[in-house]
């Protein structure tokens, strides 16, 4: 295929030992696949703020936009938590995905066989789990205004604003409608139109949404709080779950132990295909964070970066046969019985990121025979 664009970012704390995990892989399909692509690297979070003083650029931002897709590590540091608000590292990456309008988040929640026995829950309550979480990404509680802090009669306030528009909801259900139609043929759409003027119209508007066209999948309402104890209760219910960008946020990461670890869990955010050139701008990342506390002793889980990677190939460029390809690697290498600390298990074989990815390679080999 073409040359096509990636920019690296590879972040903060664990997410330079995990991108770089992730680019040795990259470097086995430009190898034995079709897969060529020219990289770009750019600085996003705390190691931004280091150099430049913000925690993006506008440079580094003009960049990203010239790219097919953006792949990234993790952003963020204890010790920028003192930092004003518009500095902290995160700041960069909800900029990114605001500017590029990456309202589509996708995180998958797959428990691969050899990890049944890592999650907290019952084998019998995730085993086969696989669920897609389809999060709103540039609207609602993060970006909405008003939002601030003031004082009143001598008490401080802060408040926050959760706002959506009927298309904002609508775009958001007809890319949760695509991926369920590609899957288990069931939508659930979450929020709290008990107590929240803004879960009221998403209520209306996906139930509208699906009326006219959603035929032939089946369709549910339910809580965002409903939601949260249903994931830990009977999982497997849910196929496609659908919802804003706080209770998103959350339920994502609640299902992500399900799985067994944060370091399992890809996304993939997306916004709508540029009728010029025909790509859809795309960004990639493990759910998992920085993990400063681990940063620089080589023990970080690279598995999500990369099923974040081949999310991308998924998504990006088409290239389903080697987005599997990776998939089985990473099972395969799950099988072989090496963990890292965070997915270990009595029986399997602790190792480190280095480690872990070794196996990763060698699967591929084994699978490319």
């Amino acid at each position: 295929m073409s040359n096509r664009k990636i920019m690296i970012m590879p972040g903060d704390g664990i997410g330079p030992e995990v991108m770089a995990a992730t680019m040795k892989v990259a470097d086995w399909l430009a190898k034995h696949r079709s897969f060529s692509f020219d990289t770009m690297h750019g600085l996003c979070g705390g190691v931004s703020y280091e150099k430049h003083g913000v925690p993006l650029t506008d440079e580094t931002m003009a960049d990203a936009m010239a790219c097919d897709a953006i792949l990234f590590g993790a952003a963020g540091d204890h010790r920028y938590d003192n930092l004003p608000f518009e500095l902290k590292p995160e700041r960069g990456l909800l900029r990114m995905r605001k500017e590029l309008d990456l309202y589509a988040n996708l995180r998958p929640a797959i428990v691969f066989p050899p990890l049944v026995s890592s999650s907290t829950l019952k084998e019998d309550v995730i085993s086969g789990l696989d669920i897609m979480i389809v999060r709103e990404l540039t609207g609602g509680t993060y970006f909405a205004e008003p939002r601030g802090r003031e004082e009143r009669d001598g008490v401080v306030y802060a408040y926050d604003t959760n706002l959506y528009s009927v298309p904002e909801i609508e775009r958001i259900g007809r890319v949760a409608f695509d991926l369920a139609r590609k899957r288990g043929q069931k939508i659930t759409s979450v929020e709290k139109a008990n107590v929240m003027h803004s879960g009221v119209l998403w209520r209306e508007v996906m139930t509208a949404l699906h009326a006219a066209e959603g035929d032939g999948l089946e369709y549910e309402n339910m809580y965002a709080d409903n939601c949260a104890m249903q994931l830990v209760r009977q999982p497997k219910q849910f196929d496609v779950i659908v919802t804003d960008n706080l209770f998103g946020d959350l339920l994502s990461d609640c299902a992500a132990m399900l799985t067994g670890s944060l370091g399992m869990l890809p996304s993939a955010s997306l916004g709508d295909i540029d009728p010029a050139t025909g790509v859809r701008r795309s960004f990639y990342e493990p759910v998992h964070g920085s993990a400063p506390d681990i940063a620089g002793k080589g023990i970080a889980n690279p598995l999500a970066q990369l099923l974040s990677f081949a999310m991308m190939l998924r998504y990006s460029f088409d290239m389903g046969e080697d987005a599997d390809l990776v998939e089985k690697a990473v099972e395969k290498a799950l099988e072989s019985g090496k963990r890292t600390g965070d997915i270990m298990s009595p029986g399997a074989t602790e190792t480190g990121t280095d480690g872990m990815v070794a196996e990763v390679i060698d699967a591929l080999d084994h699978l490319a025979r």
